[in-house]
């Protein structure tokens, strides 16, 4: 037992120095005829001149863009006075307001549309697939004259024993944008909700049957909330393209920001400027709500993934950190 230990020892320290002794870098006493170690790879980039040339393209393009409007015949004093004027900031109010309003209508009455399309009643989802056909296939702007337009058919609203007015009351600006948006977006979403339902695994509505829950709570309690996930991605993009497209509601007489902005231009001849004030504000509004999108999708995936991708704040955060320890790191080395 001890011998055997004991010559196992060198061994093991033999071929520790050999391994030592072949090492890059280090003596070459241990090589039999003395030669030099051999020299380390240096790996020379391949050069893409390509990319430089495309670079410098795109530079131009942009460079003679930025000058062409630096140049023209633009008032940009006007477009920084205007921005913040009492009339675009109300304006800009009313299409935040319309804009949220015609997206809560819309999830709403897509979500009652996805659940009829996906019943086993040929009645429900017959209507409901003829909703979303009518809907997705005319363009917003007739559906919204459609609306104001309609006392030419239904000179009154007359519910028996609730309610009886004139139409043209009835149907003001605002209603007709709100109706035009809203169900319009409707069609839409109800594609979306149905999209993300089927998109959860059939045994988990097999499973809470089993367990006795009713269809109903099985939807609110166990589907949707899984569905969730596919749905809140492209719920934002449509919230995002319905800011954009309630400039649209100009024709309906309502005051949003587009048809401000365009009275404005036409009084005070600043047509091209009141157009960038117009869209700096839809600049601004739809970034504001792509960063609450982005945080938004990311709260709901966390039950589809281990570990969330860095926000870019702490990204910024993690470059900044990591900067400074390692001046600090060297600073003490050089101590």
């Amino acid at each position: 037992m001890t011998d055997s230990t004991d010559s196992s020892r060198p061994d093991m320290f033999v071929k520790s120095a050999d391994l030592a002794d072949r090492t890059p870098g280090t003596g070459s006493a241990a090589d039999p005829d003395g030669s030099p170690p051999p020299e380390a790879i240096k790996a020379i980039p391949v050069r893409h001149p390509g990319r430089w040339i495309s670079g410098v393209v795109v530079i131009g393009l942009l460079a003679a863009l930025v000058y062409a409007f630096a140049t023209g015949d633009i008032k940009w004093g006007t477009v920084g006075d205007m921005a913040f004027d009492q009339q675009v900031v109300e304006s800009a109010g009313k299409t935040l307001w319309i804009s949220v309003l015609a997206m809560a209508l819309g999830v709403v009455l897509g979500v009652v549309l996805a659940v009829m399309r996906l019943s086993k009643n040929p009645v429900t989802s017959t209507v409901a697939w003829l909703y979303i056909w009518f809907f997705r296939g005319t363009p917003v702007y007739v559906q919204l004259l459609l609306w104001f337009n309609l006392a030419l058919i239904f000179k009154y609203l007359d519910i028996p024993g609730v309610y009886r007015d004139e139409m043209t009351d009835v149907m003001t600006p605002f209603m007709c944008a709100l109706l035009g948006l809203g169900l319009n977006e409707a069609a839409y979403m109800a594609e979306i909700v149905r999209a993300g339902i089927t998109s959860v695994d059939q045994g988990q509505t097999e499973a809470s049957q089993a367990l006795g829950m009713t269809q109903s709570k099985t939807m609110r309690r166990v589907v949707l909330p899984q569905a969730l996930r596919v749905i809140i991605p492209p719920t934002g993009n449509e919230f995002i393209n319905l800011l954009k497209t309630s400039s649209l509601v100009y024709v309906v007489t309502y005051g949003e920001l587009m048809r401000t902005t365009s009275q404005i231009g036409s009084t005070s001849y600043a047509v091209m400027e009141m157009l960038f004030v117009a869209s700096l504000w839809y600049i601004v509004m739809t970034s504001v709500f792509s960063v609450g999108q982005y945080y938004l999708e990311r709260r709901y995936a966390r039950g589809s993934q281990r570990a969330l991708p860095p926000t870019p704040w702490q990204r910024v955060r993690a470059n900044l950190f990591s900067g400074s320890g390692r001046r600090t790191t060297a600073a003490g080395g050089a101590r």
